[in-house]
């Protein structure tokens, strides 16, 4: 952040230190310190979950994204793939399941103009014998 704003608006690094409460000789032993096994890592780990989300034409959700991961030798959490994916912005389509055609709907039933009485009693009164 305090390169950024260097590099941005040209506000000096003292100046940004100062405001965030970092001493100057901290900011330049941070900046010179060498990259670290783990952030090297999690780069290529970034590298090929982008690359299995984009073959899969933005399908894959982590679950899916996972295991390809695994398959492809890579010893790697499941929630691990899941926080990557959503700090690189990734997220599956979901699926869309069709609605049954069958339900009850939301318009109320007819009234019964008719006035059927369906019940077993009458059937065997009228004959019917069932």
């Amino acid at each position: 952040m305090i390169s950024d704003c260097k590099a941005e608006q040209g506000i000096p690094h003292t100046l940004t230190g100062r405001a965030l409460g970092v001493s100057e000789s901290w900011f330049y032993k941070w900046r010179n310190q060498p990259v670290t096994a783990r952030e090297v890592r999690r780069g290529k780990l970034a590298d090929a979950i982008r690359q299995i989300f984009d073959e899969s034409g933005g399908t894959y959700g982590s679950p899916k994204v996972w295991i390809t991961l695994v398959r492809q030798g890579w010893r790697v959490s499941v929630n691990t793939g899941a926080k990557l994916m959503a700090e690189l912005g990734l997220a599956g389509r979901r699926i869309r399941r069709r609605r049954g055609l069958t339900g009850p709907g939301k318009r109320p039933a007819f009234a019964d103009f008719v006035r059927r009485a369906f019940s077993a009693t009458l059937l065997t009164r009228c004959g019917l014998g069932i």
